[in-house]
Protein backbone atom coordinates (compact mmCIF):
# COMPACT_ATOMS: atom_id res chain seq x y z
CA UNK A 1 0.00 0.00 0.00
CA UNK A 2 1.31 3.55 -0.97
CA UNK A 3 0.85 5.75 1.75
CA UNK A 4 -0.13 9.45 1.83
CA UNK A 5 2.85 12.08 1.87
CA UNK A 6 3.71 13.70 5.66
CA UNK A 7 3.97 17.34 4.25
CA UNK A 8 5.64 19.83 6.64
CA UNK A 9 7.06 22.87 6.57
CA UNK A 10 10.50 23.29 5.35
CA UNK A 11 11.95 26.47 7.59
CA UNK A 12 12.22 24.23 10.47
CA UNK A 13 14.49 24.42 13.13
CA UNK A 14 17.46 21.68 12.30
CA UNK A 15 19.29 19.33 14.25
CA UNK A 16 22.84 17.61 13.25
CA UNK A 17 22.65 14.77 13.23
CA UNK A 18 23.03 10.57 10.76
CA UNK A 19 21.00 7.73 11.10
CA UNK A 20 21.65 3.65 11.20
CA UNK A 21 23.45 2.91 8.24
CA UNK A 22 25.13 4.74 6.34
CA UNK A 23 22.15 7.38 6.26
CA UNK A 24 23.13 11.06 6.84
CA UNK A 25 20.29 14.49 6.60
CA UNK A 26 21.15 16.78 4.35
CA UNK A 27 19.23 20.07 5.22
CA UNK A 28 18.06 22.47 2.95
CA UNK A 29 20.02 25.55 3.81
CA UNK A 30 23.44 22.68 2.98
CA UNK A 31 21.98 22.12 0.14
CA UNK A 32 20.61 25.54 -1.85
CA UNK A 33 24.53 26.71 -1.04
CA UNK A 34 26.49 23.65 -2.18
CA UNK A 35 24.84 25.12 -5.33
CA UNK A 36 25.08 28.58 -5.40
CA UNK A 37 25.57 31.26 -2.20
CA UNK A 38 22.18 33.34 -2.12
CA UNK A 39 21.97 36.19 -0.48
CA UNK A 40 19.64 35.57 2.76
CA UNK A 41 16.49 37.69 1.20
CA UNK A 42 16.71 35.20 -2.04
CA UNK A 43 17.79 32.09 -0.05
CA UNK A 44 14.29 33.14 1.73
CA UNK A 45 12.20 33.48 -0.91
CA UNK A 46 13.25 30.56 -2.23
CA UNK A 47 12.63 28.27 0.89
CA UNK A 48 9.30 30.05 1.45
CA UNK A 49 8.49 27.49 -2.00
CA UNK A 50 9.95 24.48 -0.44
CA UNK A 51 7.80 22.02 1.26
CA UNK A 52 9.19 18.60 2.98
CA UNK A 53 7.59 15.51 2.02
CA UNK A 54 8.01 11.42 2.77
CA UNK A 55 6.91 9.01 0.76
CA UNK A 56 7.97 5.09 1.43
CA UNK A 57 10.67 2.53 -0.19
CA UNK A 58 9.17 1.16 -3.45
CA UNK A 59 6.99 5.02 -4.36
CA UNK A 60 7.36 6.05 -7.73
CA UNK A 61 8.32 9.85 -7.59
CA UNK A 62 9.00 10.50 -11.18
CA UNK A 63 6.65 8.18 -13.80
CA UNK A 64 8.29 8.45 -17.68
CA UNK A 65 6.16 9.51 -20.53
CA UNK A 66 4.67 12.70 -18.26
CA UNK A 67 5.63 16.14 -17.78
CA UNK A 68 6.93 16.64 -14.01
CA UNK A 69 5.45 19.56 -12.14
CA UNK A 70 8.14 19.50 -9.71
CA UNK A 71 11.91 18.92 -9.05
CA UNK A 72 13.31 17.64 -5.42
CA UNK A 73 16.20 17.45 -2.99
CA UNK A 74 16.91 14.59 -1.28
CA UNK A 75 16.81 15.17 2.93
CA UNK A 76 17.48 11.57 3.59
CA UNK A 77 16.77 8.26 1.27
CA UNK A 78 18.13 7.09 -2.18
CA UNK A 79 16.89 6.42 -5.09
CA UNK A 80 17.29 5.63 -8.96
CA UNK A 81 16.37 6.33 -12.48
CA UNK A 82 15.68 3.54 -15.05
CA UNK A 83 14.10 3.43 -18.35
CA UNK A 84 11.65 0.61 -19.68
CA UNK A 85 13.58 -0.73 -23.03
CA UNK A 86 12.15 -4.17 -24.27
CA UNK A 87 10.43 -4.99 -21.50
CA UNK A 88 13.98 -4.11 -19.06
CA UNK A 89 14.00 -1.51 -16.65
CA UNK A 90 17.35 0.11 -17.33
CA UNK A 91 18.82 1.93 -14.31
CA UNK A 92 21.01 4.55 -15.63
CA UNK A 93 21.41 6.92 -11.94
CA UNK A 94 21.22 6.79 -8.56
CA UNK A 95 20.57 10.00 -5.79
CA UNK A 96 21.80 10.10 -1.99
CA UNK A 97 21.35 12.64 0.22
CA UNK A 98 21.44 16.11 -1.03
CA UNK A 99 21.09 14.74 -4.52
CA UNK A 100 18.61 17.23 -6.87
CA UNK A 101 16.15 14.50 -8.67
CA UNK A 102 14.44 15.81 -11.91
CA UNK A 103 13.19 15.04 -15.65
CA UNK A 104 15.52 17.52 -17.23
CA UNK A 105 13.32 17.40 -19.90
CA UNK A 106 10.37 18.70 -17.68
CA UNK A 107 12.90 21.13 -16.26
CA UNK A 108 13.61 22.75 -19.11
CA UNK A 109 11.19 22.52 -21.54
CA UNK A 110 8.26 21.17 -20.12
CA UNK A 111 8.08 18.27 -21.94
CA UNK A 112 7.23 14.30 -21.13
CA UNK A 113 10.54 13.30 -19.14
CA UNK A 114 12.15 9.87 -20.14
CA UNK A 115 12.71 8.00 -16.80
CA UNK A 116 11.16 7.31 -13.70
CA UNK A 117 12.71 7.63 -10.34
CA UNK A 118 11.63 4.96 -7.47
CA UNK A 119 12.55 5.22 -3.97
CA UNK A 120 15.45 2.16 -2.72
CA UNK A 121 14.75 3.65 0.36
CA UNK A 122 11.79 5.82 2.69
CA UNK A 123 12.98 8.90 1.70
CA UNK A 124 12.46 12.45 2.56
CA UNK A 125 12.41 15.39 0.46
CA UNK A 126 12.04 18.79 -0.63
CA UNK A 127 9.61 19.46 -3.31
CA UNK A 128 10.05 22.74 -5.68
CA UNK A 129 7.27 23.18 -7.93
CA UNK A 130 8.52 24.53 -11.52
CA UNK A 131 6.15 26.89 -12.28
CA UNK A 132 7.00 28.84 -9.44
CA UNK A 133 10.78 28.42 -9.44
CA UNK A 134 10.35 29.81 -12.43
CA UNK A 135 8.74 33.14 -11.47
CA UNK A 136 11.34 33.25 -9.12
CA UNK A 137 13.96 32.89 -11.87
CA UNK A 138 11.86 35.82 -13.61
CA UNK A 139 11.94 37.98 -10.28
CA UNK A 140 15.21 37.60 -9.24
CA UNK A 141 18.66 37.52 -10.36
CA UNK A 142 20.18 35.53 -8.13
CA UNK A 143 17.85 32.71 -7.89
CA UNK A 144 17.97 32.43 -11.93
CA UNK A 145 21.61 32.24 -11.32
CA UNK A 146 20.75 29.61 -8.40
CA UNK A 147 18.85 27.71 -11.32
CA UNK A 148 21.41 28.03 -14.37
CA UNK A 149 23.83 26.09 -11.89
CA UNK A 150 21.57 23.66 -11.28
CA UNK A 151 21.20 22.63 -14.92
CA UNK A 152 25.12 23.23 -15.19
CA UNK A 153 25.72 20.60 -12.98
CA UNK A 154 23.10 18.10 -13.91
CA UNK A 155 24.27 18.50 -17.76
CA UNK A 156 28.42 17.64 -16.54
CA UNK A 157 27.03 14.60 -14.53
CA UNK A 158 25.67 13.71 -17.47
CA UNK A 159 28.31 13.62 -19.59
CA UNK A 160 30.82 11.97 -17.62
CA UNK A 161 28.49 8.83 -17.22
CA UNK A 162 27.87 9.10 -20.87
CA UNK A 163 31.80 8.69 -21.35
CA UNK A 164 32.26 6.65 -18.43
CA UNK A 165 29.95 3.81 -20.34
CA UNK A 166 31.52 4.82 -23.76
CA UNK A 167 34.55 4.65 -23.16
CA UNK A 168 35.90 2.39 -19.77
CA UNK A 169 35.77 -0.78 -19.55
CA UNK A 170 33.37 -2.71 -16.52
CA UNK A 171 36.11 -3.10 -13.80
CA UNK A 172 37.09 0.61 -14.38
CA UNK A 173 33.55 1.93 -13.97
CA UNK A 174 33.05 -0.45 -10.76
CA UNK A 175 36.11 0.75 -9.35
CA UNK A 176 34.73 5.24 -10.28
CA UNK A 177 31.85 3.54 -8.17
CA UNK A 178 33.75 2.25 -5.15
CA UNK A 179 36.08 5.93 -5.24
CA UNK A 180 32.89 8.07 -5.94
CA UNK A 181 29.86 6.51 -4.39
CA UNK A 182 31.65 3.64 -1.52
CA UNK A 183 27.84 3.64 0.17
CA UNK A 184 25.67 2.73 -3.00
CA UNK A 185 27.10 -0.83 -2.48
CA UNK A 186 25.72 -0.97 1.63
CA UNK A 187 22.32 0.44 0.23
CA UNK A 188 21.63 -0.57 -3.14
CA UNK A 189 20.63 -3.94 -4.55
CA UNK A 190 23.64 -5.38 -6.67
CA UNK A 191 21.13 -6.46 -9.44
CA UNK A 192 20.53 -2.46 -9.64
CA UNK A 193 24.31 -1.61 -9.16
CA UNK A 194 24.34 -4.29 -12.09
CA UNK A 195 22.88 -2.41 -14.38
CA UNK A 196 23.81 0.90 -13.98
CA UNK A 197 27.10 -0.18 -14.86
CA UNK A 198 26.17 -2.08 -18.13
CA UNK A 199 26.82 -5.69 -16.97
CA UNK A 200 25.39 -8.73 -16.03
CA UNK A 201 24.98 -9.73 -11.96
CA UNK A 202 27.52 -12.52 -13.02
CA UNK A 203 29.94 -10.46 -14.27
CA UNK A 204 29.72 -7.61 -11.36
CA UNK A 205 30.14 -10.82 -9.07
CA UNK A 206 33.02 -11.84 -10.83
CA UNK A 207 34.77 -8.23 -10.74
CA UNK A 208 33.66 -7.71 -7.03
CA UNK A 209 35.79 -11.29 -6.36
CA UNK A 210 38.81 -9.97 -8.51
CA UNK A 211 39.67 -6.90 -7.07
CA UNK A 212 39.27 -8.28 -3.49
Amino acid sequence: MVLNPVIKEANVDYYSGSVKCWKGSMYIDNIIETLYVLPDSSKAALKNRIREIAHPKGHILLNADCVEKSIYFIKTGVVRAYAEIGGEEITFWFGMEGDPVLSMRSYINGEKSYESIELLEDCELYELNIVQLRLLYKEDIHLANWGRKLAELELIRTEERLIGMQFKTAQERYADLIRNQPKLLLRVQLGYIASYLGMSQVSLSRIRANMR
